[in-house]
């Protein structure tokens, strides 16, 4: 890395763990440790996936199940496979929380 000022820091938290790895992988790449993060830093891309759109939807969608299911419990009407709409709204769900997920 060029020569510059350096009179920032930065102050994090790690499990010994963590930083044994950091210190490793930096000796590994011959670099110093703050060269290593920032490399390491400035070569990660970032996908931000801004699910609350979709969650406000899948949250109405939950609400109509559940009017559904009020009125079968009722007796108001008959759906015979209510189940199989409440399995997919599960699915749906499920797959929208994988995406925020961490790897």
């Amino acid at each position: 890395m060029a020569k510059r000022k350096r009179n920032q820091t930065i102050s994090i938290r790690l499990t010994a763990e963590e930083k044994k790895e950091f210190i490793t992988k930096a000796k590994q790449a011959q670099m110093t440790l703050t060269d290593y993060l920032i490399a390491c830093s400035r070569n990660t891309n970032i996908t931000v996936t801004d699910l609350s759109e979709v969650l406000v939807e899948l949250k109405r969608i939950g609400n109509n199940i559940n009017q559904i299911a009020r009125k079968i419990n009722s007796k108001r009407f008959f759906f015979g496979k209510f189940d199989s709409v409440v399995e997919g709204q599960r699915k749906i769900y499920n797959a929208i929380l994988s995406l925020t997920e961490d790897d």
